[in-house]
């Protein structure tokens, strides 16, 4: 939070000014230190300084009320419904570039030009190592009746569930997603609460068996020394990845735009070069436990250790198109009501 204010004040001054040659600015929803080492390397690379101002909310309402004179110069932002956010709030512009065109491969990039995708993480199954035998699943069978009473799940209206029910949604159509969606309220254990974490946390402690989760929160609990607790909570369960012998597994993605206004342009397509490079793909997954988007880069040990992941090949453009529909969808089954007693 003290980063966050000391970046707002120095932003503040900034606006209305004349900006020096040698830097970018860069807004984002991730936090600092996550970011951080990626931007040193790229200072070490090019000289050019990088200020950062990190909000966790009211981004794109920030950059929209600053106007003309925003400072911003790039936007990064995790999940495709921000990305997608930015570029109807109109505070991007489009970018041609054959270098970042080469790295991001299209289903991860916004056809017109105005977003790119930099890691991506799997929606995947946590799965108890205790009471589950099966190796292998698919979000179809999510709704069959064997596994009533053993899912637990968070809110069907956060991002990270509506962008995995608007992929269902791609591939089997409305009709087929409502009986789907009502399938799957109907095999919870309880009604959705919590985050991905404390969906870990439940299987452990043996309330349900399986839950839908992230796969960087595994990576995050693993390696959480400050809060050994979650540790136990990512060896209780395994990663299944799910429809790796057909389509592949929903992810989602982190991100970059160019801000609209951006009053440091060259130097702002600099950066979004290098972030694109294979090279500070890798920094940035290493850190956040995430996938580079570039065929063939590096994952981290830890991710690594989840095993292979087979990505879905549907571009998230046409996916995000689905999330309003998919948003409909859970209030119309009463996902977040739970299951029918």
């Amino acid at each position: 939070m003290r980063a966050a204010l000391l970046a707002t004040v120095s932003f503040g001054t900034m606006a209305g000014t004349a900006l020096a040659d040698g830097e970018v600015n860069v807004y984002s929803y991730r936090q600092p230190e996550l970011i951080q080492p990626l931007l040193d390397e790229f200072t070490k690379e090019t000289g050019i300084e990088t200020n950062v101002l990190f909000l966790d909310k009211g981004l794109v309402e920030r950059i929209a009320a600053e106007g003309a004179n925003s400072p911003a110069d790039v936007i990064l932002t995790v999940d495709i419904g921000r990305l997608i956010e930015a570029k109807d709030g109109g505070v991007t512009q489009p970018v041609q570039n054959d270098i970042i065109n080469k790295d991001i491969p299209a289903q991860y990039r916004d056809p017109a030009g105005e977003w790119f995708g930099l890691t991506t993480r799997g929606r995947v199954v946590y799965a108890s190592k205790e009471r589950v035998p099966e190796t292998a699943i698919t979000y179809e069978e999510l709704s069959d009746p064997k596994w009533k009473g053993r899912i637990c799940v968070r809110d069907g209206q956060h991002s990270y569930n509506i962008g995995l029910f608007a992929s269902m949604i791609a591939h089997h159509g409305a009709d087929y997603t409502e009986k789907w969606l009502a399938g799957l309220k109907n095999n919870l254990v309880r009604k959705p609460d919590g985050n991905d974490r404390s969906q870990a946390k439940s299987i452990m402690s043996a309330e349900c068996d399986i839950a839908l989760g992230n796969t960087y929160y595994v990576g995050l609990m693993l390696t959480n020394d400050k809060d050994p607790e979650e540790k136990e909570w990512a060896a209780a369960i395994k990663v299944l990845f799910p429809n790796a012998a057909d389509r592949g597994t929903h992810v989602n993605i982190s991100g970059m735009a160019l801000a609209k206004n951006a009053p440091n342009k060259d130097n702002a397509v600099k950066l979004m070069e290098f972030l694109s490079s294979g090279k500070a793909q890798e920094i940035y997954a290493d850190q956040v436990f995430e996938y580079p988007v570039l065929p063939g880069a590096k994952v981290s040990e830890v991710v690594a250790s989840f095993g292979p992941i087979k990505p879905d090949t549907l571009p998230l453009a046409d996916i995000a198109a689905n999330r309003k529909l998919a948003s409909e969808l859970v209030d119309k089954v009463g996902f977040n009501d739970g299951p029918t007693q």
